[in-house]
């Protein structure tokens, strides 16, 4: 890989992010990766402010932490900001964060031309940087559906050679068997304990804080989770109270009885085997202010 695809690769991944009390705030990673869909699909990242309201508004609702901030404002804040970052340009030049002067100028952005020449040119340089910037701010159990909701294939994204994140730390790779074998290889919210061929199947290990915001390998941000409560948790429909207590979201919805099943996690607390590291405070609390989408079910 030349020198310039590598520049090209630490600035897309090293995106500034607005950081305020700490939060998470995937909204100008949630608009590069919109960028790159829309340079695959049509060979140009330019992105009309009059589509990119609805599109990233809607990203940010799903994948970004619960926020009282209008919709429209949301996708404001990184469509005028990333300039700042000189990796997007705008045809007009309006004022940061403002929505009527985007849509009286009907403003179009664009990733930066060298950087958008260099993308264009190589289709796994586009594949490298997609997978750099979701590995970076998403856990791996919602990457692809990040990648999908932003119009990116993410078989494609995913496998993508060369992408590692700009941030090295070292997983322990005796994490996960730990965290299983302190909750008895089974789920700690529904008890589902699968095996084949006495190997648990369909139960993982789950970060409360997650990895990627320095969310660390230690028993104490474990849960032994199933697939479907594992996803349900990192995509904010699940999470915790500070009694260790099930919380479910009110924005989570289903009208099938095995959907509903879901609602019956309300309440319940957790039940370690006794000497097991239950999530410690502060872990339960970045998830639930960072993570858990807005208020839990009235009890």
């Amino acid at each position: 890989m030349t020198s310039t695809h590598q520049e090209v690769l630490d600035r897309l991944s090293s995106l500034r992010l607005h950081q305020r009390h700490g939060r998470r705030a995937p909204h100008k990673p949630l608009l590069v990766l919109l960028a790159l869909a829309r340079l695959t699909d049509t060979g140009s990242s330019e992105l009309p402010w009059s589509e990119a309201e609805a599109r990233l508004s809607e990203l940010i609702a799903e994948f970004g932490p619960a926020s009282r901030t209008a919709r429209a404002q949301s996708a404001a804040y990184p469509f005028t900001r990333l300039r700042s970052d000189g990796v997007w340009t705008l045809n007009h030049n309006v004022p940061m964060d403002l929505i009527g002067p985007l849509a009286a100028h009907e403003v179009v952005g664009r990733l930066a031309t060298p950087i958008e020449a260099a993308l264009r040119q190589d289709p796994e340089l586009l594949r490298a940087a997609a997978r750099a910037l979701v590995e970076s701010h998403f856990p791996p159990t919602i990457a692809p559906d990040v990648l999908t909701a932003a119009g990116l294939d993410p078989d494609d994204v995913l496998h993508a050679p060369g992408a590692a994140p700009a941030a090295v730390r070292r997983r322990d790779t005796t994490w996960r068997l730990a965290v299983l074998q302190a909750w008895d290889r089974q789920c700690a919210f529904c008890g589902y304990d699968g095996q084949l061929h006495s190997a648990a199947v369909g139960v993982e290990a789950a970060h409360v804080r997650w990895w990627a915001f320095d969310g660390p390998d230690t028993l104490d941000n474990g849960l032994a989770l199933c697939v479907l409560h594992h996803k349900l948790f990192d995509f904010g429909a699940l999470g915790l109270d500070t009694d260790l207590r099930i919380h479910v979201s009110s924005a989570f919805t289903s009208r099938t009885s095995v959907g509903r099943m879901v609602y019956d996690l309300h309440g319940r607390m957790l039940r370690p085997r006794p000497g097991t590291a239950v999530p410690a405070a502060d872990h339960v609390f970045w998830h639930r202010r960072e993570v858990f989408k807005g208020e839990p079910l009235a009890a």
